[in-house]
């Protein structure tokens, strides 16, 4: 693919949503992580304004690209795919798009790898944004509210749901 048609949330981050304005983004491609993130639009912490309950659908969709907070699971999750389990040496923060680019591209593609969550939680999502019930605790939810949204399971991943204690 050329450089040119790759976009990734970098520098002006401000410059950077704007230019979903300028450009027709056809398919936003990602995954779901550990605490149903996607684009590590993690559920928000529980301070502040958030302490007792989460912010709305409404008020988590306004979130734009941003250089972000990871969750500490997201952290762990990282360490486990990405970084030989050293989790000392992952990011803290990323700079991500947010609800509002993703709510402008024509199409979100999820890929389930079944690395990168578990079962329960691959189905969880998946009921939630069948049955449009978006909640910012489970942000990938949230897709329920775009016009199209694909899941492309890898049939081993998806694995069962049981309970395991090792």
């Amino acid at each position: 693919m050329p450089a040119s048609q790759l976009h990734f949330p970098t520098g002006d981050l401000e410059a950077y949503s704007r230019s979903f304005d300028e450009i027709r983004c056809a398919i936003m491609q990602g995954g779901q992580g550990e605490v149903k993130h996607w684009a590590f639009n993690d559920p928000p912490r529980r301070r502040g304004k958030y302490m007792d309950s989460p912010p709305t659908p409404g008020e988590y969709r306004k979130l734009k690209a941003r250089v972000t907070d990871l969750h500490p699971m997201t952290v762990i999750q990282n360490a486990r795919t990405s970084g030989g389990g050293y989790v000392a040496g992952v990011p803290t923060q990323a700079a991500t798009v947010g609800p509002v680019e993703t709510w402008k591209a024509e199409r979100v593609s999820i890929w389930q790898a079944g690395k990168h969550d578990n079962p329960f939680g691959m189905r969880l999502t998946a009921l939630m944004i069948s049955k449009r019930l978006a909640d910012s605790s489970v942000p990938m939810s949230l897709l329920a509210d775009h016009r199209d949204v694909h899941f492309h399971y890898y049939r081993h991943g998806i694995g069962t749901v049981a309970a395991e204690m090792h």
